[in-house]
């Protein structure tokens, strides 16, 4: 009998040593997956801080706006878009996501455009699906503001784009193709550049007549006190008076992404890939007429997947790396501190928007011959 409790009581030992151990094992794994796939998002965005201005703070004592601007997350789509690497990638973005804006409480977010993969040939229901998951992953609390620049995956490339396909985007997001969105005294200039193809398309002329109303708001608004004010711009509705910032997915005209540098740029092999015209890059002309009707301070674009900063005779234009895990190992966020405040330098002279508004007849602006052709137009100083 003693015998036999003894043995019972060492392999109840041993069941007892196993289950610590196995409780121990799966307690191990747990942390690490906790940690990897949960906490290791704050450790490393935590680092990340708010850049501080140089400038003098503006007269009105108003902070600076903190924005924070991602591209192209390429929500996959039922088509393409395997099971498990949807659910890995945009686990990895929805964490990433969440983390910056819990940590950083950014003012306002900007997508540069291509949110979806599939958008181009979403039907209605897994359009329907994939706005639910977008809007699920990248939710944000009522004091950050989101707002998203169409691409090419969402509604197409210009050969693929609709009416309907355009509309439903921007019906979704309460957004439209030439919208200027003022914030502490900055004006954001939302560009459909997808549509900025020359052709005289439908959606095209639409996009060319919002651009150039937005030119003539933006020379209005800083010609308050000019005397033909109220001549040249009755009924507008003028915005701050502020150089702007231009938001769009494709980026202006450059050959390729062989001058740029550091750790989001290319890789050696893309830099020496030549860039397409309306289809890597806007063509030469679209990218002249945009700089000079809409005479932004700063250009923010997409599409490439890579970083890229170019300067436009002396305005800058930043390419945006995609935040999909999917497109590269590094996926990164940007962020900016912009003050309201615009210097002397950043302004335009009168005299010189002056002579673009003189041209306000619709004969003066027949954009069906202008747009696709060359157009002299008043030079920024």
């Amino acid at each position: 009998m003693a015998i036999l409790k003894t043995s019972l009581c060492t392999q109840n030992s041993r069941l007892n040593r196993r289950n610590v151990f196995l409780l121990k094992f799966l307690g191990l794994i747990f942390i690490v997956i906790f940690f990897c796939e949960f906490l290791l998002y704050y450790f490393v965005i935590i680092q990340c801080q708010w850049p501080k201005l140089k400038t003098m703070p503006s007269p009105r004592g108003s902070s600076p706006l903190k924005a924070m601007f991602l591209s192209d997350t390429h929500l996959l789509g039922e088509i393409t878009g395997h099971w498990f690497d949807k659910l890995r990638r945009e686990w990895q973005m929805e964490r990433a996501y969440q983390s910056a804006i819990w940590l950083l409480q950014p003012d306002i977010v900007f997508i540069l455009g291509d949110l979806f993969d599939e958008g181009k040939w979403s039907n209605s229901k897994a359009w329907e699906n994939d706005v639910a998951r977008f809007q699920s992953m990248f939710r944000h609390p009522p004091h950050t503001e989101l707002i998203v620049v169409v691409g090419n995956h969402d509604i197409g490339f210009h050969y693929e784009m609709t009416v309907h396909k355009l509309r439903r985007f921007e019906g979704v997001f309460n957004v439209t193709s030439g919208k200027v969105v003022s914030r502490k005294g900055i004006n954001f200039v939302l560009v459909n550049s997808v549509a900025l193809e020359g052709d005289g398309c439908v959606i095209c002329r639409a996009a060319e007549d919002q651009i150039i109303d937005v030119s003539r708001r933006l020379n209005c608004s800083r010609m308050k006190d000019h005397p033909d004010f109220v001549k040249k711009c009755v009924n507008l509705d003028l915005l701050p008076p502020s150089a702007s910032i231009l938001l769009q997915h494709y980026p202006l005209y450059r050959k390729s992404d062989s001058d740029c540098t550091g750790e989001d740029s290319a890789s050696p092999e893309e830099k020496k890939v030549l860039f397409t015209e309306k289809y890597d890059v806007l063509s030469q002309d679209a990218s002249q007429k945009l700089l000079q009707l809409v005479q932004p301070r700063l250009i923010l674009s997409g599409h490439t997947h890579s970083a890229c900063t170019v300067l436009h005779g002396n305005i800058p234009e930043i390419s945006v790396p995609s935040f999909s895990w999917r497109n590269r190992n590094n996926p990164s966020f940007m962020m900016m501190s912009i003050p309201g405040q615009v210097s002397a330098q950043m302004q335009i002279q009168l005299g010189i928007f002056e002579q673009l508004l003189l041209r306000k007849n619709s004969e003066d602006y027949d954009h069906h011959q202008d747009w696709p052709h060359t157009r002299t137009y008043p030079n920024i100083t």
